[in-house]
């Protein structure tokens, strides 16, 4: 595959760029007005529905009212790095789509070409490094605009990311063992008989799972999380250096949904059913259209979480990524590792390997809801004893700092001075 790439003419390769960026803008508006929707519905409301048709141009207006407010500067920031942060946070959520595949070799105005600006044999590792990238842009947002909150929302999103990149990297590392290839139209064309979510099946449940760690969404928007943090990493950010953010967190979301898309579900591909009764399902521009669906339903599970399940705490957030993601992750690819060499050697079939997916699967997803040692091994906390409010003697409650002493007070309701 790598001889499809590096000979188209340069109008090409400059049109294919702006077509990813113009894509990737739409897209995002779209999934803003598709998640304000899918949440109205869920709570039983209506939603944006007066902007344009169906409320279409709800995000528009939103975008075009971020543009328009003030800017606010923070006395104690860092300018520099204070207007560079929201930069350093959108532009790799953008270059990262440099080599994710939407289609086939395709007649692009005349030049037979495909639907990817370009691949590299190391092209999911690049993927990897330019999305951790963005998180310099968070955490130097939190550091440089002089807020407690700010700073401490950065710190989490950096430990956030490094505990579940390196689950999301151990996953993929089951895929690589199995196609035989780090470069992305290679592992779309490995998929071309079985989808790898079917045989690599905990590792598609593992990557799910990291991804929304990784692109700090609800239940695990901790470095934003409104209850504790006032806004987090951007609370001292507005206008359109806070809009930056907010493209840069929906860009994230489209990005690991597409390489979830490329790695488990076939790339653009057409679902499982309609390749057999239409042989052009899987040509010309119409993969196009199974890859935007592919990556919608990860958009949809996005805002099913989001709607459904609360913020977990911070202690429990990295429990879960270290003590069970990680290694699980790795035992799993030890196993794969095994079972991938049974396969070569002709001692292993494929049906032997789905249903050894499958169980590693179920007792994975089973794990999940087994309590943990610290849990079973804690004691209850003793009940604390009833609060009297007129222990001192007066029927006021006493400061926090003398309920200790309250209890021994006398407990009679006139003042003890014989005052009246």
């Amino acid at each position: 595959m790598s001889e499809l790439f590096g000979n188209d003419p340069w109008w090409v390769v400059a049109l294919k760029a702006l077509l990813i960026f113009v894509f990737l803008v739409l897209y995002t508006l779209f999934n803003i007005w598709f998640e304000r929707r899918v949440v109205a519905r869920m709570q039983h409301r209506i939603g944006p529905n007066v902007n344009g048709p169906f409320g279409l141009l709800q995000s528009l207006a939103d975008g075009v009212k971020l543009g328009l407010k003030e800017e606010i500067f923070p006395k104690a920031a860092d300018k520099v790095v204070y207007y560079v942060a929201p930069i350093i946070a959108v532009v790799p959520s953008f270059l990262a789509w440099a080599v994710i595949p939407f289609g086939p070799v395709v007649n692009f105005f005349g030049e037979e070409t495909p639907l990817q600006l370009t691949d590299l044999p190391v092209a999911v590792l690049y993927i990897l490094a330019v999305t951790s990238v963005g998180v310099y842009g968070i955490v130097l947002a939190g550091w440089s605009s002089g807020s407690i909150y700010a700073l401490l929302g950065g710190l989490r999103s950096s430990a956030q990311v490094i505990s579940y990149e390196v689950a999301m990297g151990l996953s993929l590392v089951a895929v690589f063992i199995y196609a035989g290839s780090m470069s992305t139209s290679e592992i779309v064309a490995a998929q071309e008989d079985i989808w790898f979510f079917i045989p690599l099946l905990p590792s598609f449940i593992i990557y799910v799972i990291a991804m929304v760690g990784e692109t700090n969404r609800a239940p695990f928007d901790l470095p934003e999380a409104e209850g504790e943090l006032v806004g987090g990493f951007h609370t001292e950010y507005s206008s359109f250096k806070f809009a930056m953010f907010f493209l840069a967190e929906y860009i994230n979301m489209v990005t690991v949904a597409a390489l979830a898309t490329t790695m488990f579900l076939g790339g653009w591909r057409a679902p499982f059913g309609i390749a057999q009764i239409w042989e052009g399902a899987n040509e010309g521009y119409w993969p196009v259209l199974w890859f935007f669906l592919k990556t919608l339903g990860f958009i949809f599970m996005y805002i099913w979480l989001r709607g459904t399940l609360p913020r977990m705490r911070y202690d429990q957030f990295m429990h879960f990524g270290w003590k069970w993601l990680i290694p699980i992750a790795l035992g799993w690819i030890v196993a794969l590792a095994f079972i991938r060499k049974l396969q070569v050697e002709d001692m292993l079939d494929q049906n032997a390997m789905l249903i050894a997916a499958a169980v590693a699967g179920a007792l994975l997803i089973v794990t999940f809801f087994l309590p943990s040692r610290d849990d079973e091994d804690e004691e209850p906390e003793p009940e604390p004893a009833e609060f009297d409010a007129f222990a001192g003697g007066y029927p006021v409650p006493p400061l926090p700092s003398q309920r200790a002493t309250a209890s021994s007070a006398p407990t009679t309701s006139q003042p003890t001075d014989g005052g009246v």
